[in-house]
């Protein structure tokens, strides 16, 4: 299931979708045996509106979001047959029809046809997340109870934000991730930022942006952040952790509910066969030596 499909080749046509979801009642983006996740919910209404599809509308996701993680701006592929595409008739039929089916914590906001070269997983060149905190200084908001972490005391911001500078680069962040086997950890953080929203109760937001993120990295980088805000660490410490690369006695992992994936980047129509293809290689360290 999810091989890569080249539509010009395999006769298919390949479409964009842009979504949001609420990940409380997920157990994740990915389709469990068991458990209910939103791209079984995607699935179903699929299957409802185009027929049966062996290989599951071959979808694949920019973003595999955790249990409890949330999305403003995920964006999946998926790839029809003229056949299928008789069903419905129209592109802005089908965002119509499969948000009348999806249940109402996920909404479809678009569905374009995908350029040529397009792979919403593949051709991405960066992930943005954010996670929220509120403190002491922030009083709790319960309408944003399910999308924000709380915490009695309150955190030192200026520390947080010094520790966030020591992990922006090009580095294997191993001691932030949950190994997978055959998977490099190594990844390239463009932007970490920690700052408090006046305008949103004085809530902490911490903003990551990356070419990609492993298993868990987020909200363990999260975990570093607050732990330096709590003067548990520092930032020399945060940074010697990064250095030792093994999850062993690592910062505390913080809860999914506080994540919400706000943007996928994309490179030019022209150039988004070759991001694919250079999305599939393997990073190494030598290219901070480039």
């Amino acid at each position: 299931m999810n091989k890569p499909v080249d539509p010009s080749v395999d006769g298919f046509i390949r479409y964009r979708i842009d979504l949001a979801y609420d990940g409380t009642n997920y157990w994740g983006f990915a389709v469990q045996k068991k458990h209910r996740t939103v791209q079984g919910e995607l699935l179903k209404a699929l299957t409802t509106v185009f027929g049966k599809s062996k290989e599951s509308f071959y979808m694949r996701v920019a973003g595999r979001t955790d249990a409890g993680v949330h999305a403003t701006a995920q964006v999946v592929h998926i790839d029809l047959t003229e056949k299928q595409l008789k069903r419905l008739g129209r592109t802005v039929g089908m965002m119509g029809s499969l948000n009348d089916l999806l249940p109402e914590d996920i909404r479809i906001h678009e569905v374009t046809l995908a350029p040529p070269g397009f792979d919403a997983r593949y051709s991405a060149s960066f992930r943005r997340y954010r996670y929220l905190i509120a403190d002491k200084l922030a009083p709790k908001n319960p309408l944003l109870a399910r999308q924000t972490l709380w915490i009695k005391h309150e955190l030192d911001l200026l520390q947080m934000q010094a520790s966030a500078l020591g992990l922006i680069g090009l580095h294997d962040y191993a001691s932030f991730c949950r190994p997978k086997l055959g998977a490099t950890t190594i990844r390239e953080v463009r932007e970490l930022t920690v700052k408090r929203n006046p305008a949103a109760g004085n809530v902490i937001e911490v903003e990551i942006m990356a070419d990609a993120f492993c298993h868990n990295m987020v909200r363990a980088i999260v975990g570093a952040l607050i732990a330096s805000g709590e003067h548990k660490t520092t930032p020399d410490g945060v940074i010697k952790r990064l250095e030792k690369r093994s999850r062993i006695g690592s910062f505390k992992v913080q809860p999914p509910h506080g994540l919400t994936l706000i943007e996928v980047g994309y490179p030019s129509n022209d150039k988004l066969a070759a991001q694919a293809e250079m999305a599939k290689n393997l990073r190494t360290l030598d290219e901070a030596e480039d």
